[in-house]
């Protein structure tokens, strides 16, 4: 199937590794032109020449922290008229909200809700110019059925989800886009670090923790980055125009609901 996005421009966020890289290379499978950003120079430039290596894409890397004015505005330097905005930054900690000050509020709706937002202001109105746009938001399974330990997350990016959906409503008309993908257990670097410390803390090993934690997951598994990148490629899509405003959760069933 031809996705109708070659040779369009896509900034994508914290792709060195993880769902950002699977997001960036199933976006440069479908030809798209890509500005990808991380804040570890070596990293991201290893993953930037990886995915020319596979998709012979354009690629550029950006190193710089998105969450900062300065990191935003290196992306949008290299890129300032995207056709497509993956946004994307790490999760903030686990934790007690008794133990979270107002820095640690602040921070993490810097990263999960104000960064995205200042990225779409800065780039929205070219994608209403050019009739063409579309933005997808990695959010967290969190934002469908909040986890007690990641309240810092769960507000920050509801608070997100929230502002999206009167967007996505404004925008559409003009074939812009904006939709959030919610993953929730792949098999990445965040999630292999949390089975480490939780094996740790139990006194087993890592594989026995995840093990466990598979089998809360219908599915059976946890998902892969290459699957969570194919579903934001078509999100990204030009057949994808009628997708406004939604929430795609992918959990493997974790969710149980009938909506």
């Amino acid at each position: 199937m031809d996705y109708g996005i070659r040779g369009k421009r896509a900034i994508v966020c914290a792709a060195s590794k993880g769902l950002g890289k699977g997001c960036a290379m199933a976006l440069a499978r479908e030809g798209v032109d890509l500005v990808i950003t991380a804040r570890t120079a070596d990293v991201l430039e290893q993953t930037a020449r990886e995915i020319r290596d596979a998709t012979g894409a354009k690629v550029t890397a950006v190193p710089g922290d998105i969450t900062t004015e300065a990191g935003r505005a290196a992306a949008l330097a290299a890129c300032p008229n995207p056709d497509i905005l993956v946004n994307n930054a790490g999760g903030p900690p686990p934790g007690d909200f008794r133990e979270w000050d107002r820095e640690a509020w602040i921070k993490a709706l810097d990263a999960n809700m104000l960064t995205p937002i200042a990225l779409i202001k800065a780039t929205i109105d070219g994608m209403i110019g050019r009739k063409f746009g579309r933005i997808v938001n990695i959010t967290s399974a969190s934002v469908r059925s909040p986890i007690p330990i990641l309240g810092l997350s769960n507000g920050a990016r509801a608070g997100l989800t929230g502002f999206v959906a009167g967007l996505a409503r404004q925008v559409a008309q003009h074939n812009v886009t904006i939709n959030n993908l919610l993953p929730g257990p792949f098999d990445t670097d965040r999630l292999r670090g949390t089975n480490a410390s939780q094996a740790k803390k139990l006194g087993t090993t890592p594989e026995a923790v995840a093990a466990e934690r598979m089998k809360s997951v219908p599915a059976g598994r946890f998902g892969t980055p290459e699957e969570f990148g194919a579903a934001c490629a078509f999100l990204c899509s030009a057949s994808a125009g009628f997708i406004v405003g939604h929430n795609l959760l992918m959990d493997g069933g974790q969710f149980n609901t009938s909506t």
